[in-house]
């Protein structure tokens, strides 16, 4: 048998990327893939490319033009508004969702406080399932709604307790 053919026979038995088997468990796990088959996340997936950001530096800036939501393979990121810490995330955790409904600029700039790796959920990759994949792809409009309306609790929340804390 030629190499080329048994390197034909040997791909199709051969485990797939380990950094896209990784990626696919990070947004698997995360509340905006809830219900969401491993198989249609990996296809997903498999057309995001990573991006390094160093120490200090800024992903993006409150202003900025949103494009889709991320997802923290490794390293850490600072979520600040106006000088406010707003969340410190790491491994797992995503940001950025906003950016999958609506057209606007970010609200809160996101800096890496240590060389981090992240993944980014672009729109145009979201339109795009939706048009191949609509049940799936409503699904996770359904879970970002959910994850949406969760932040938005958190923040009244918060401002309640901070109302308070100032009249004390």
């Amino acid at each position: 048998m030629s190499k080329r053919a048994s390197s034909l026979w040997s791909n199709l038995f051969r485990k797939g990327n380990p950094l896209t088997e990784h990626v696919t468990e990070l947004w698997s796990a995360t509340p905006l893939f809830r219900d969401i088959p491993k198989r249609e996340i990996l296809q997903l997936v498999r057309d995001m490319p990573p991006r390094h950001f160093k120490a200090d530096e800024y992903i993006f800036h409150s202003g900025d033009a949103g494009a889709g939501a991320a997802v923290i393979i490794n390293g850490k990121v600072e979520i600040r508004s106006g000088g406010v810490l707003l969340a410190e995330l790491s491994d797992g955790d995503f940001f950025g969702e906003i950016a999958l409904v609506l057209d606007v600029p970010r609200t809160a700039d996101a800096i890496a406080v240590e060389e981090t790796e992240l993944i980014f959920f672009l729109r145009p990759e979201l339109d795009e399932w939706l048009a191949r994949s609509p049940y799936f792809a409503g699904r996770l409009g359904a879970n970002l709604a959910y994850v949406l309306a969760q932040r938005l609790l958190q923040a009244n929340k918060a401002l309640v307790h901070a109302g308070h804390e100032g009249q004390l």
